[in-house]
């Protein structure tokens, strides 16, 4: 991967630090609070931590995740820490098991809680992760190909949680592009890690990512941004169902009652939250929208554990009465 320069040569500094700030404006000039990175060695990661180093010269630490999917990931990783030493930046490489099924599900997941010990035990302040423009436009064009609602569609927000925990979660270079990001390693004399994942047709993403290369007359950055709309009206409609399950949900002797006053796209959330309290489950948004449809022609219906039946000005949910066995002899 060659060997880091002089950070006063990379380009991009000041934007990086503005763009910092805007989304970690109480902490940015608190000299005591540390930012961690998220590195995987790839070309977009590497040059986020190239980035923070340089604006925030000895406030940053590092961690790699080494999933064990790949032979070459832990010599990607060593790699990585090799990088940080050279800079003068902390590193821990965190080992974590990736059970089967959704693979790139369950080492995302086990990826953040991997970073949020890390975070917790080095006591940093916030996780910065290197989701630029083009993840973005790729994720939303991938998920308008499936039919996504609203929230599916939303974009990456700037800033966040890491899920499960109160680690602040920052997205500092969501308004860069790839290309930016790999000038930057260039720039430093860096040669990233390459994924080759990132070049298999299996994946929605990739497909999606060459398409995109091949379309010059679309504008990423603007589709990107459109995530970015997106993200904010997925965000009203949460303060507004929030708003209606104040108002509107009550406790019966059962479960629960809801009077939908709302439109319908807030009326999903509302039933969703229902479902998973009663039932503790996190329902799928198909699921939600034919039960809300069915109850709105006054149809009774199941979903999971749980019974929904219209009544006088609204709807009952409760959990569904455990059958005793039958006999047998």
């Amino acid at each position: 991967m060659g060997s880091p320069v002089a950070e006063s040569s990379l380009p991009g500094v000041e934007r990086f630090h503005a763009c910092l700030a805007a989304i970690w404006p109480d902490r940015i000039d608190d000299e005591a609070a540390r930012l961690g990175i998220a590195v995987s060695g790839g070309p977009d990661s590497l040059g986020l931590l190239l980035l923070a180093h340089a604006a925030l010269p000895g406030r940053v630490e590092a961690a790699t995740v080494d999933h064990g999917l790949r032979p070459e990931s832990a010599h990607e990783a060593a790699e990585v820490a090799r990088i940080c030493a050279g800079l003068g930046v902390p590193h821990q490489t965190l080992k974590v098991e990736v059970a089967a099924g959704n693979v790139q599900a369950e080492a995302r997941a086990a990826r953040y809680a991997a970073m949020a010990r890390w975070a917790a035990g080095q006591g940093i302040a916030a996780l910065a992760t290197a989701h630029h423009a083009d993840d973005q436009a790729e994720t939303l064009l991938m998920r308008l190909n499936r039919a996504s609602g609203v929230a599916g569609l939303a974009g990456a927000r700037a800033r966040g949680r890491v899920p499960d925990t109160d680690l602040v979660l920052l997205r500092p270079v969501l308004d860069w592009r790839r290309g930016e990001l790999g000038a930057v390693v260039e720039a430093a004399g860096l040669v990233a890690a390459q994924d080759p994942s990132n070049a298999n047709d299996r994946f929605d993403r990739v497909r999606i990512r060459k398409a995109l290369a091949d379309a010059d007359w679309l504008d990423v950055a603007a589709v990107a941004q459109s995530a970015a709309h997106i993200a904010e009206a997925d965000a009203a409609l949460d303060w507004m169902a929030a708003l209606e399950w104040r108002s509107c949900v009550t406790k019966e002797p059962m479960g629960l009652k809801y009077r939908p006053q709302a439109p319908r796209a807030v009326a999903l959330r509302v039933v969703a939250r229902i479902v998973r309290e009663l039932d503790g489950e996190d329902p799928r948004g198909g699921a939600i929208a034919r039960l809300v449809d069915g109850l709105s022609q006054g149809q009774p219906a199941s979903i999971g554990k749980l019974v929904a039946r219209p009544n006088a000005g609204g709807w009952s949910f409760a959990r569904a009465p455990v059958r005793a066995p039958k006999r047998t002899g």
